[in-house]
């Protein structure tokens, strides 16, 4: 059996005729990058457990300020056991404020400062330390003696000389002022896998196709260093809640009337005999379970955080516009 030329035609200009929607586009953008990667995150259970456990602190402190009212002083009896009253299920503290409206209400205060500091040091750190490794000669050199400076302060001793001097308020500028060193050593660990980075074989495509340091930083650098750089987010945020309570305890954060932390209410407590009686060990426990708890959830997203920046693990876990025609047709 022949075949002519006319019984073959071949039309090599032929081009896709799929055009994708502006709803479409959008559709695959957020499913790309903020449905897949909690897809990622909720098939782990390490990382399921800290969305949990975070998500329950956030709703605490956004929520639960709404719900429950703030610690009246003399509001109910002073000393009140757990479960008692369900006016106040964690009981009251030596003036009659219930113990669960004041962790409720410390909890804002606490994750601004999370917050707040560990974007800023981590902010800080990548862009120094990413920036200088790519770019190295002059700029990686000003940039690691600035570093190699911030390393040698006592990270303690000038956290609370800054915190005594200036008397913070706000919890943005307190998480600030507890992470104002933080940076320096992730930004010189950055710049190490950056250098090592440099030399690959797709970042020389990249700047053989003549993109833009911002653009091979951003597409190609900064994702391969992600996984390192949220290990670093969850230990800042950590040693800030760590941080804010012991200056709050110790009194080098100022503890006025009104002031809302975890810090303080263990400082309350250790001053009106809550570790002495038995009875009142409640009053140490409620504060010390909600920093162990906020600190383990931090933990375990922490560990699952990791498999977000894979992207064939985020690929498996899309779900594009593609695949829902092809549902609809295959239906």
């Amino acid at each position: 059996m022949s075949h002519t030329d006319d019984d073959q035609t071949f039309d090599f200009e032929t081009v896709s005729d799929v055009q994708l929607t502006r709803k479409e586009r959008a559709r695959r953008l957020t499913d790309e990058y903020v449905l897949a990667p909690f897809r990622v995150l909720w098939s782990d259970y390490r990382a399921r457990i800290g969305l949990i456990i975070i998500g329950f602190f956030l709703l605490l402190g956004t929520v639960g300020t709404m719900v429950v009212p703030e610690p009246e002083y003399h509001g109910a009896p002073k000393h009140l056991q757990p479960f008692v009253d369900m006016a106040h299920p964690l009981g009251t503290d030596h003036q009659g404020r219930g113990l669960m409206s004041q962790v409720v209400h410390a909890t804002a205060p606490m994750l601004q400062m999370i917050i707040a500091g560990a974007v800023f040091s981590t902010f800080m750190a990548t862009i120094i330390g990413t920036v200088s490794g790519y770019k190295g000669g002059p700029v990686d050199r000003v940039s690691m003696y600035i570093v190699d400076i911030v390393m040698t302060i006592p990270s303690l001793p000038l956290v609370i000389v800054l915190a005594a001097t200036l008397q913070p308020k706000d919890p943005i500028v307190v998480g600030l002022v507890l992470s104002i060193t933080a940076w320096a050593g992730l930004s010189r660990n950055i710049r190490s896998q950056v250098l090592s980075l440099r030399e690959e074989p797709y970042i020389e495509a990249s700047r053989t196709m003549g993109l833009s340091t911002a653009t091979i930083l951003a597409k190609d650098v900064t994702p391969n260093i992600m996984p390192y750089v949220m290990v670093h987010f969850v230990q800042t945020a950590r040693n800030i809640i760590f941080a804010s309570v012991a200056l709050y305890f110790l009194g080098f954060l100022p503890a006025q009337s009104g002031t809302k932390n975890w810090g303080v209410m263990l400082n309350q407590a250790y001053n009106n005999g809550g570790l002495i009686a038995p009875s009142l060990y409640f009053w140490f426990a409620v504060p010390m379970v909600a920093i162990v708890l906020l600190s383990y959830g931090l933990i375990m997203l922490g560990q699952g955080t990791d498999r977000i920046f894979n992207p064939r693990i985020r690929a498996r876990h899309a779900k594009t516009v593609d695949d829902d025609d092809e549902t609809n047709i295959n239906s």
